[in-house]
């Protein structure tokens, strides 16, 4: 029930950004924000979702293979999308976009986050699957497994391999592209994901975790926030 879930939310966004491509096309600002909005609530939509598979057994092999195929899934369906907030910094730096076109995909990015985190509480509130059992009254499931130190630094790190990374992989073809991505992103979340879910982009975190951020937001927002920014700062000026 839970991939069906997630199939059916690729396929909604799907038509959502052909619509908007087709119909919106001459009105470049509304089809830019509602491109983004659109993949960035699937990836955050499905994430959430994936949260729940995560003690499936035999764990971790079932959420790593899910975390591998959905960002493969990710990156050939959402192609032309940034779906992060510091993904947006290199093309300010290098003159793809304008300043104003960086501020708007930003908050579509943000919208989303909200709006995907709205949606999978309804969604989890039918319990259509067992996962969905009980997930409303989680609370924060507090991701950060070790000292806000070590997970500043982790985030930090994390945010630094996969923005030189993707740098690297430009040149590269994009379908092979694609899979070296999700296979990085992949080995990141084996390498750090019980200790702060080695999530690397601020949007994602918040809608992941949004009560953590209500509960604790200095820490939260250390690590989640301020860890990625910096990450891509130093990448782009070191």
């Amino acid at each position: 029930t839970s991939l069906l879930l997630m199939a059916g939310i690729v396929a909604a966004v799907g038509l959502c950004r052909r619509f908007a491509r087709r119909r919106l096309r001459f009105h470049r600002r509304l089809c830019t924000f509602l491109l983004e909005m659109f993949s960035t609530f699937q990836i955050c939509a499905c994430t959430n979702e994936l949260c729940l598979l995560g003690n499936v057994e035999p764990n971790p092999h079932t959420a790593l293979t899910l975390t591998y195929g959905f960002t493969v899934l990710h990156g050939l369906t959402l192609t032309g999308s940034t779906c992060n907030p510091c993904g947006i910094f290199q093309p300010k730096r290098a003159g793809g976009i304008l300043a104003e076109m960086s501020g708007l995909k930003i908050a579509a990015q943000c919208v989303a986050a909200l709006l995907a985190r709205v949606f999978m509480r309804f969604i989890w509130s039918l319990e259509l699957a067992e996962p969905h059992y009980g997930a409303l009254s989680e609370g924060c499931s507090n991701p950060i497994q070790t000292t806000e130190m070590q997970a500043f630094c982790i985030e930090l790190l994390f945010s630094v391999v996969f923005q030189l990374a993707i740098l690297q992989m430009e040149s590269v073809n994009p379908k092979y592209r694609v899979h070296l991505v999700a296979l990085l992103i992949t080995m990141l979340v084996y390498a750090g994901g019980n200790l702060t879910g080695a999530i690397f982009n601020p949007a994602l975190a918040f809608s992941l975790h949004a009560n953590c951020f209500y509960d604790r937001f200095l820490s939260y927002s250390l690590v989640y926030w301020l860890a990625p920014s910096l990450g891509k700062f130093l990448i782009l000026h070191l």
